[in-house]
């Protein structure tokens, strides 16, 4: 998982592979690792992942609310698979945490 820093209140995330119960805690403590160094505009870049499970999920609107606490926001983009934009779909994930192409 790359980290990306454009700034010290700016940072992008790069997963790769599947997001799920057997790794989401890495990305969870790579957010809290930005949120606590001071970065409110937090995005995901999706280009690599495969696939992504409830617990991923879990931790993607668990930041959003931490982010939005501190008048941040959490950004997901660049979202390569069709499974994964139908499950944001179907869940409205894009009601919560800003998703762009």
């Amino acid at each position: 998982m790359e980290i990306v820093k454009n700034s010290t209140s700016n940072a992008v995330i790069i997963p790769s592979g599947r997001i799920d119960m057997s790794n989401s805690h890495i990305l969870k403590e790579k957010l809290l690792e930005l949120f606590n160094d001071g970065c409110t505009v937090i995005s995901v870049d999706f280009t690599n992942v495969a696939g992504i499970d409830s617990s991923g999920l879990g931790k993607l609107l668990l930041f959003q609310k931490k982010l939005k606490e501190k008048n941040g926001e959490l950004i997901i983009k660049n979202v390569k698979s069709e499974y994964i934009k139908k499950m944001f779909q179907m869940i409205h994930l894009d009601k919560v945490i800003k998703i762009e192409d």
